[in-house]
């Protein structure tokens, strides 16, 4: 039995970072639901830029080569979400303000390694934040009910 998408999430950069370039973790296996297709990403164009931005970066030329396509993969499995409002500056990182104007749009959870820069939005936007952990705890749970 497949397991349908059920809400909308948005993935913070560390966590797509972490899950394409280190091998085993929860990151990893948020990035293999995406790619499987248990889960509803949403993804505005400024976020997906930035995704693009920090790999080309942070990783060799050859390596991102490679990856650049499972990139384009992701994408083509998401939900793509126009930004109608912008609630900036509401994180000390200008990125997670991206991830947070995403999530606030598409009315997603946020999955993120990096808590304590959504503590803000959280208690001031009511929004909802999860560890890559916690989301793969989820996911099982869905996958076990009867």
């Amino acid at each position: 039995m497949a397991i349908q998408p059920s809400f909308p999430v948005v993935i913070d950069t560390n966590v797509v970072f972490e899950g394409l370039t280190k091998q085993g973790g929860a990151a990893g296996l948020v990035i293999d639901a995406w790619l499987a297709g248990l889960l509803e990403v949403c993804i505005s164009n400024a976020l997906a830029y930035e995704y693009e931005d920090v790999l080309s970066r942070k990783i060799s030329k050859p390596r991102w080569q490679k990856l650049q396509p499972i990139l384009d993969n992701l994408f083509h499995q998401s939900r793509f979400t126009i930004i109608y409002y912008s609630w900036r500056p509401t994180s000390p990182d200008a990125g997670d303000d991206l991830v947070i104007d995403c999530a606030m749009n598409a009315a997603a959870t946020v999955i993120t390694s990096n808590l304590r820069d959504f503590q803000t939005a959280k208690k001031s936007l009511g929004l909802q934040v999860m560890t890559p952990t916690q989301l793969v705890v989820k996911l099982a749970s869905i996958g076990n009910e009867p």
